[in-house]
C-alpha cells in the first residue's frame, strides 16, 4: 500500500503547531497538522490574553478577538490598583477561534488539516519516517510518512519522550476556568479590563483572574503552582476562588456558566527539556514556551514556532543535516527571562512567600507609567522595576531570586 508522504507532520494544532503549520505552508511545503480532539471547542483551554501588538506580529485577524481591553488591574489581599490608556493595549482571544483560523489557513495553502486524529507512535523505515494515527471516530489506523515530525502536543510531550521517566524534572500548574454570563450592568463594569488576583484571600500559591469577553461574558480563572501533588492536598479546590470572585467581587447575583474548561502546565527547571533528535523537532509547550511567572504561552510558542520553521526549511533544503542550531537559538531567546520568572514564580507561589512583598510592589508599582508596567508584566523588563524605585524594591526583589540557589 502506498502511504501518504508529507515534507512536515505537526502533531498538535495549538498555537505552536497552527502557526509552525501555517507558515511551512505558505512556503509551499507539504504539512499535515493533526490535532486529537475532532473540535476546537473541545480543547478551549486558554484565558487568552495577549498585548495589542500580537495581531500584528503574527497576522490575525479581528474574528479571533474575543474583546479588546484599555485598562490593567492588580488586585492582592490588601492593595488594588489599575493603570489604563485611552487606547486599547490588548486583546482576549476567543481561543477556539483562534486556533481554528490557523488551521483553515494552513488549508487554504494547500495543506491538510486532521481533526480526531490521535498520534499514537512513529518509526523509521527504508529511511522514511513512518507516523501513526487513530482516527477516533471509528478506531481505524493511519500511517503517513514524513521528512520532518514536529511534537507540538504541549505539557503531553508525546513524541519527544519514549518513557515517562525520561522527562526532566518539572515545575507543575493546573487552572480552571470559568466562561460566564452576567448582568449588563455588571459586564459594562468591567469589559474593558484585564484583571489579575494575588495573595492568600484569591488565590494561595498561585493566581486568578477575570478576563472580559464577547457582550455580557466574562471569563472568571484560578490557577496554583506546585512541585508535586502532595503539596496542594491541603488546599481548598481551585473552584473555591473562583466562586469567590464571582460572589464577592463581581457581585453577580443571576450569572449563568456557559462553559468550564482547564488545563495542565508541565514546565522544565531550567529550561532542560529535548528539543530535537534526529528529524524530530519539538515547539511550544513541549519545550517550556510559556512563561512559568505568568502563565501567558501564546506570543511565545508562536515566536518558538518561527524559529522552528526556520530551520524546519533550512533542513528540507539540506542547508543543515540536524537541529541543534534551533535548540542553541531557542535557548538565546528564552534562558534570560524565563530564569528570572521561575525563580521568582518558585519564591511566590511554591516557597510560602507571604503577601507582605507582594502587596509593597504593587503599591510603588502604581506610581509607574502605563507603558512601563506592561514592559514588566509582558516583556518581563524587570529592570524597569529599579529604575522606577529608586531600585530599593529591586535589590530586594534581586535578593530573594539570587536566595534561590545562584
Amino acid at each position: 500500500m502506498t502511504l501518504t508522504s508529507f515534507d512536515i507532520v505537526i502533531v498538535g494544532a495549538g498555537p505552536a503547531g497552527g502557526h509552525c503549520a501555517r507558515i511551512l505552508a505558505k512556503s509551499g511545503r507539504k504539512v499535515l497538522l493533526a490535532e486529537q480532539n475532532d473540535t476546537f471547542d473541545k480543547n478551549d483551554f486558554s484565558s487568552a490574553a495577549t498585548p495589542l501588538e500580537t495581531l500584528s506580529q503574527f497576522d490575525l485577524p479581528e474574528s479571533v478577538i474575543g474583546s479588546f481591553w484599555h485598562k490593567l488591574t492588580i488586585e492582592t489581599s490588601k492593595v488594588s490598583q489599575t493603570w489604563e490608556s485611552p487606547q486599547s493595549l490588548g486583546v482576549v482571544l476567543n481561543f477556539a477561534k483562534f486556533r481554528a483560523f490557523l488551521a483553515s489557513e494552513v488549508q487554504r495553502l494547500g495543506s491538510e488539516v486532521w481533526l480526531g486524529y490521535r498520534y499514537i507512535r512513529h518509526s523509521q523505515a527504508n529511511g522514511e519516517t513512518l507516523v501513526e494515527f487513530k482516527q477516533l471516530s471509528d478506531g481505524q489506523v493511519i500511517k503517513v510518512s514524513t521528512k520532518v515530525l514536529v511534537d507540538a502536543t504541549g505539557f503531553a510531550r508525546a513524541i519527544m519522550y519514549d518513557q515517562e521517566n525520561d522527562k526532566p524534572d518539572f515545575l507543575s500548574g493546573t487552572g480552571i476556568e470559568y466562561l460566564i454570563e452576567v448582568e449588563p450592568e455588571v459586564y459594562n463594569k468591567y469589559s474593558g479590563d484585564l484583571i489579575f488576583f494575588l495573595g492568600d484571600k484569591w488565590m494561595p500559591k498561585g493566581y486568578s483572574w477575570i478576563f472580559p469577553m464577547e457582550q455580557n461574558r466574562l471569563k472568571v480563572g484560578a490557577g496554583r503552582i506546585f512541585l508535586d501533588a502532595k503539596t496542594i492536598r491541603h488546599l481548598s479546590p481551585l473552584k473555591k476562588y473562583i466562586d469567590l470572585l464571582i460572589d464577592e467581587y463581581l457581585k453577580s447575583k443571576n450569572y449563568k456558566i456557559l462553559d468550564k474548561h482547564g488545563s495542565t502546565l508541565k514546565y522544565s527547571q531550567g529550561l532542560k527539556d529535548i528539543y530535537c533528535k534526529d528529524n524530530i523537532i519539538a515547539i511550544g509547550d513541549t519545550v517550556s514556551t510559556v512563561n512559568f511567572l505568568g502563565g501567558e504561552g501564546i506570543r511565545h510558542g508562536m515566536d518558538g514556532a518561527e524559529i522552528a520553521g526556520k530551520y524546519i526549511q533550512m533542513y528540507l533544503d539540506h542547508k543543515i543535516s540536524d537541529f541543534r542550531d534551533y535548540e542553541t537559538e531557542m535557548h538565546c531567546k528564552f534562558d534570560r527571562k524565563w530564569n528570572i520568572s521561575e525563580r521568582l514564580a518558585v519564591r511566590k507561589y511554591i516557597d510560602d512567600a507571604n503577601d507582605e512583598l507582594t502587596d509593597q510592589t504593587i503599591s510603588y508599582l502604581k506610581y509607574m507609567k502605563t507603558e512601563d508596567v506592561m514592559d514588566i508584566l509582558f516583556d518581563y523588563r524587570f529592570e524597569k522595576i529599579s529604575r522606577g524605585l529608586g531600585g530599593y524594591l529591586w535589590r530586594k526583589i534581586k535578593s530573594l531570586i539570587q536566595g534561590l540557589g545562584g
